[in-house]
């Protein structure tokens, strides 16, 4: 039998309490400027603590023959992943949507340090789980595994997008977005706030709140089901442009077509992350589909 080489890396994001301290440079400063807005450091310190002590609980379990590496999620566009890496998110659900769409087949273990903050829908498992978990993958025992399906946005130039929840056609600041949408043999001009199309895990997010507010009649797909969905965001009637391919479904076969008609500020860009786009200016043609590759999350 061959020995896999395995790396835990643990990704990881600043916690409030670092965050404050990058800002303000000092303790004491950053003291100040909370307390002059009647709030508390030592709230953000006790979280700070938690998550550390959970960090050194995940370093601790992770078998000695192994190799490891940590990495902040500002580091994740920088960092080569290996085939044999374990990847474990400590902190909230979003860290492991960040992870995913650089990830191509590696386990991802979630540990959510604070659960009375974070719903734990990606980070399932406490810290304290880890070293059971990392023993039985190291021994090839089965862990019970989640395959999710991750939605790809590919352009004309050949670039391309990926996010685990969602992926956003449209202007920047989210005004009004022209294009040409096609499903099938199904083509309209449209104006709107934009696109959203989602995956089962975004389900629950932003796609949710459009699907509740437009009372749409499509069905959500399920967190480990291979389709997508898609939602046009106020689309506006004019004699020139439709309304009438609003939302829709997505399979493997099935993709959405969107041309550009954007003089300048269209975007594609994932999971709420507005920094992190492609330009999506006139002409530009966007394929959106079923990424080939999935999210293995464990728990």
């Amino acid at each position: 039998m061959t020995t896999r080489n395995y790396r835990a890396v643990v990704v990881r994001r600043p916690t409030d309490y670092e965050s404050l301290i990058a800002t303000h440079a000092t303790r004491g400063q950053a003291e100040f400027f909370l307390r002059s807005r009647s709030q508390s450091i030592e709230e953000v310190e006790r979280e700070h603590a938690v998550v550390q002590s959970a960090i050194a609980t995940v370093l601790a379990a992770i078998p000695s023959r192994w190799r490891r590496a940590g990495i902040d999620r500002s580091e994740l566009s920088r960092f080569l992943f290996e085939p044999d890496d374990v990847v474990i998110a400590v902190g909230q659900d979003g860290l492991v949507a960040n992870v995913a769409k650089y990830l191509s087949g590696q386990l991802v273990l979630g540990v959510n340090p604070l659960p009375q903050r974070f719903d734990g829908i990606l980070v399932r498992h406490p810290a304290a789980a880890m070293g059971d978990l990392l023993a039985d993958i190291e021994a090839n025992r089965p862990v019970r595994e989640h395959s999710r399906a991750m939605v790809r946005a590919r352009l004309d130039d050949g670039q391309s997008l990926t996010a685990l929840n969602e992926i956003f056609i449209g202007h920047r600041s989210h005004q009004s977005a022209r294009y040409r949408i096609a499903l099938g043999d199904r083509v309209e001009r449209q104006s709107s706030s934009g696109i959203i199309c989602c995956t089962g895990t975004g389900a629950t997010g932003w796609a949710s709140s459009i699907h509740r507010a437009t009372g749409s009649a499509i069905a959500l797909p399920g967190p480990t089901e291979a389709k997508l969905c898609f939602f046009v965001r106020e689309a506006w009637p004019s004699k020139f442009t439709a309304t009438g391919l609003n939302c829709g479904t997505l399979t493997e076969e099935k993709r959405l077509v969107v041309t550009s008609e954007l003089n300048q500020g269209g975007v594609v860009f994932g999971d709420g992350i507005e920094d992190d786009y492609l330009s999506f200016d006139w002409g530009r043609i966007a394929d959106v589909g079923i990424d080939e590759r999935r999210l293995h999350l464990v728990g």
